[in-house]
């Protein structure tokens, strides 16, 4: 089984992430941030990997560490459950269309931690979240998950599709990227050996 649990502290935030790479997009959020919980769940669910998150953190200040912290652990469980990469896909890519938005996520699990972010919302806010924090989920996900990640917005009429459409491009990409392939099940996906 490629499954991980991930169990971080600090004096901002206390998080538990447990995940299985080969699940079925079962998952429980619990943030204490709607929208940001509503975006991991469209992570788990078109990934079809198994999501359990929960965060205690100190969202009297501000919804920043909560977000990072959980890109943090997340990204470390998915670099966890995926052991030694043998037999991954390894790159993907998705475009993503919701009514007026386009959005591409692509990646490579690399070990290269990588991020392009080219995406612009129009409000500060979607719900209650900053509109910037995407930003720093990602980045502190590809960092923590040893991936290059790609994501771009090509035009949008609506800030809450826009963010949905990053959340389920990546989790397009991500689930082909991590499958194992039959045809290369007992190999390491590079010319180098290793990842």
């Amino acid at each position: 089984m490629r499954t991980a649990t991930i169990a971080r502290k600090t004096n901002e935030t206390e998080i538990k992430v447990t995940i299985n790479l080969d699940g079925t997009g079962a998952h429980t959020m619990a943030t204490g941030v709607g929208f940001f919980d509503h975006m991991l769940d469209q992570l788990s669910r078109h990934s079809l990997i198994d999501m359990d998150v929960a965060c205690s953190g100190d969202l009297h200040i501000d919804f920043h560490h909560t977000v990072e912290d959980v890109g943090i652990a997340l990204g470390q469980a998915i670099a966890q459950a995926l052991g030694d990469k043998k037999g991954i896909r390894r790159y993907a890519s998705a475009d993503l269309p919701m009514d007026g938005t386009l959005t591409r996520a692509a990646l490579d699990v690399s070990g290269r931690p990588f991020l392009v972010f080219r995406a612009e919302f129009s409000r500060d806010k979607v719900g209650e979240m900053d509109t910037e924090l995407f930003r720093e989920f990602f980045q502190a996900f590809a960092m923590n998950a040893g991936i290059t990640l790609h994501i771009e917005n090509f035009y949008t009429d609506n800030n809450h599709h826009l963010a949905e459409s990053m959340f389920k491009a990546v989790a397009r990409a991500l689930r082909v990227a991590v499958e194992i392939d039959p045809r290369t099940a007992d190999r390491i996906p590079s010319t180098k050996g290793t990842l």
